[in-house]
């Protein structure tokens, strides 16, 4: 389901036939190429939708206006239809038809987004769940939508190309936890079933997006629970994210911003190099160049 205008998709032939040259791209750089598959859920509005129908979610529950992370641009969400138990099977289906189209494009794995108020977090969220159905109600049902999916797609494209995003003391887009802790250990325990390859979890001091606050809050228990990688994500910087690694609390660090301003972030790490600033206004804009690929690599900015 789209949230944004000009969001690529994975879900047509023409789509698929138009990644692999991307994907060949990348690959003859010596990358590694994973497809974020997600759901917006409620997070949407309808003039993005099919036939200007209505978002769909867990929840008939509304969504209140939101300033974009752009920290320029207000959102505005239309109502949700909250889906009938027999529609959800239709939905992991999706979920396995796009990991299937992804391996055909050429990419190496997909990650399932869980994370960021989207629809699968939505699902797992008590403060926005409000199902009654298996669906809904305890940890083990708020949950059941997410490792159906998982599920299904380690059956179609093998547990080795699975990797999936969580967010579970995060608060974005109105999905808040009110045991977060409890929430992220289930996951990953759970998963923990089907050989995944990696688990990436935002940091709980990113509560609110691009915002670091303090918190008694670890992501260690959930390291210590998952037996695949474990990628750590949210507010890390060069020596924020090697200590991390160096003390255990992640196998590996992602970065977000700092990786949009910097295409050559990993040789700037090496040698200690100063960062270009990122222009979080360009973030998500529909220019093809601007705030994507005109920051400079470092031998352009002597």
């Amino acid at each position: 389901m789209q949230r944004y205008p000009d969001m690529p998709g994975i879900w047509t032939k023409e789509q698929v036939e138009a990644w692999k040259p991307i994907v060949n791209a990348v690959h003859a750089k010596g990358g590694v190429f994973f497809c974020q598959i997600w759901h917006a859920g409620r997070v949407s509005n309808s003039v993005l939708q099919p036939n200007g129908q209505a978002p769909i979610s867990c929840t008939d529950k509304p969504l209140t206006p939101q300033v974009l992370s752009n920290g320029v641009h207000v959102a505005e969400y239309t109502p949700p239809r909250r889906l009938r138990t027999d529609e959800i099977p239709h939905i992991v289906n999706d979920f396995r038809l796009a990991a299937r189209n992804a391996i055909e494009a050429g990419f190496d794995g997909v990650e399932i987004h869980g994370a960021n108020g989207y629809l699968i977090d939505q699902f797992l969220k008590d403060q926005v769940n409000d199902r009654t159905d298996q669906y809904g109600g305890s940890l083990e049902n708020r949950c059941r939508f997410a490792l159906e999916i998982i599920d299904a797609v380690v059956n179609e494209i093998g547990a080795d190309k699975v990797g999936i995003r969580l967010s579970p003391f995060a608060d974005y887009m109105e999905s808040g936890d009110s045991n977060p802790e409890a929430l992220g250990l289930y996951m990953v325990q759970s998963l923990n079933r089907y050989g995944i390859l990696y688990c990436h979890v935002i940091e709980p001091r990113m509560k609110e997006p691009g915002e670091k606050s303090e918190t008694a809050c670890s992501l260690f228990p959930m390291r210590e629970a998952f037996s695949g990688t474990f990628i750590a994500a949210g507010g890390f910087d060069r020596e924020d994210g090697n200590n991390a690694v160096a003390e255990g609390r992640a196998d590996l660090i992602a970065y977000g911003r700092w990786f949009l301003s910097n295409p050559d972030l990993p040789k700037r790490f090496e040698l200690n190099a100063p960062l270009n600033k990122y222009d979080r206004s360009t973030f998500y804009t529909s220019d093809p160049v601007v705030g994507y690929i005109d920051y400079p690599f470092l031998e352009n900015t002597a």
